[in-house]
């Protein structure tokens, strides 16, 4: 049996439907008024997975992560017809960490059970704020109260859980930030995602601060804010291991790390992406349709809803180890980087970010950006890349 390559090998399975598309979302989601056929929908998910199977043959599967859209507006059964499918194409065993990413909302929480039975072992809870205002303002369907309630669920039905919270929202204050924080750690999650609120492009924010009509928070307010999140989880027992992820010891989320080490991925579901190591050596990047019935059409007819698949050069590996790694607290494998790239860091440019307190060796071989350099991330990045 063919072990797993550097970095782990995981799949991603896309479910593209929302109840509603939340104003600052740019994922790849629907809302469809009218049910779909989950039948339809998991038959299509199950051809690309045989697809891929023949291409990357006889690997342990590390992880499997659902994510979305909603992928809890999925019917438990789907989730354990699709989980099966992969442990009939590949070898799947006890350890892999198998995550779906859920919304609190009353009646995807009393699912939690059937997607624990399904093989579900991690659940992710899309939070996003402890405030019922700010929630409205989010465009999210849940309450605080039904928040609370949904972890409380979560925490009885998996060994490990997540959630979601956005900050830097509009008229936050440090303070506010500082005691939602806590209040969140404080309801036992063992991983928290804590992301920046941002203007994406094509989203509800974008046309209402194009026109004036949404205030983004202050830039100097918003780092603190970010400092300040580094603190208090470093306090609670929840550091970062990645920019925007926090986690207690041993329980970071293992798919995301695939992503992060450069590992190899399936992606199949509309608008899924995927980066496989093929027998030959080569590296090929895949993404599907993103619409979801021009996907389902795709499928039916060919057997796979694919619109890319590209061998990636060296270089092109080399960036992407470099943009993908650099988030993480571990930073990169040098060796492997230049063994990519075909080159060294220019000297003079890493001894630059170094006296700068931007970068530091760990060890001998690896290479991260310092508490100090993470805020800065994308320059730090562009020099490191720099001829």
């Amino acid at each position: 049996m063919t072990v797993s390559p550097v970095g782990g090998f995981g799949i991603y399975v896309h479910w593209p439907f929302c109840l509603a598309k939340c104003p600052y979302c740019d994922f790849n989601s629907h809302v469809r008024h009218q049910p779909v056929s989950q039948e339809l929908y998991a038959k299509a998910l199950a051809k690309e997975l045989a697809r891929y199977a023949q291409m990357v043959p006889g690997r342990t599967v590390d992880s499997v992560f659902f994510g979305g859209g909603t992928p809890s507006l999925m019917e438990p059964k789907t989730v354990e017809t699709i989980i099966n499918e992969i442990a009939r194409l590949w070898h799947l065993p006890g350890s892999a960490e198998i995550s779906m990413e859920a919304n609190p909302t009353s009646v995807e929480a009393t699912r939690f059970a059937g997607y624990r039975s399904a093989g579900v072992n991690r659940l992710s809870v899309g939070i996003q704020a402890l405030d019922d205002k700010e929630l409205k303002i989010l465009g999210r369907q849940h309450s605080v109260s039904e928040a609370i309630q949904a972890v409380e669920i979560a925490r009885n039905t998996f060994s490990r859980i997540s959630f979601d919270l956005i900050y830097a929202r509009p008229n936050q204050t440090l303070k506010g930030w500082e005691e939602e924080l806590n209040r969140a750690i404080d309801l036992a999650a063992d991983h928290l995602s804590m992301y920046q609120l941002t203007i994406e492009s094509g989203t509800m924010f974008q046309r209402l601060y194009a026109a004036g009509k949404l205030e983004m928070l202050d830039p100097d307010l918003a780092a603190d804010m970010y400092d300040l999140t580094q603190e208090v989880t470093a306090s609670r027992g929840l550091p970062a291991y990645e920019v925007s992820n926090h986690a207690a010891p041993n329980s970071q989320c293992q798919h995301n790390l695939i992503y992060w080490r450069y590992g190899d991925y399936v992606g199949v579901g509309p608008g899924a992406h995927g980066r496989l190591t093929l027998e030959d050596g080569a590296k090929l990047a895949t993404s599907t349709e993103k619409h979801p019935e021009t996907w389902l059409n795709l499928v039916e007819a060919k057997g796979n809803g694919a619109i890319s698949e590209e061998v990636l050069v060296r270089e092109a590996q080399s960036d992407e180890l470099l943009l993908m790694g650099m988030r993480l607290h571990e930073g990169i494998d040098v060796p492997l980087y230049e063994q990519l790239s075909g080159r060294c860091f220019d000297p003079m440019r890493l001894r630059h970010l170094q006296e700068n307190g931007m970068v530091e060796w760990v060890g001998n071989s690896r290479i991260r950006a310092t508490q100090a350099g993470f805020p800065l991330l994308d320059a730090v990045i562009a020099e490191l890349a720099s001829d």
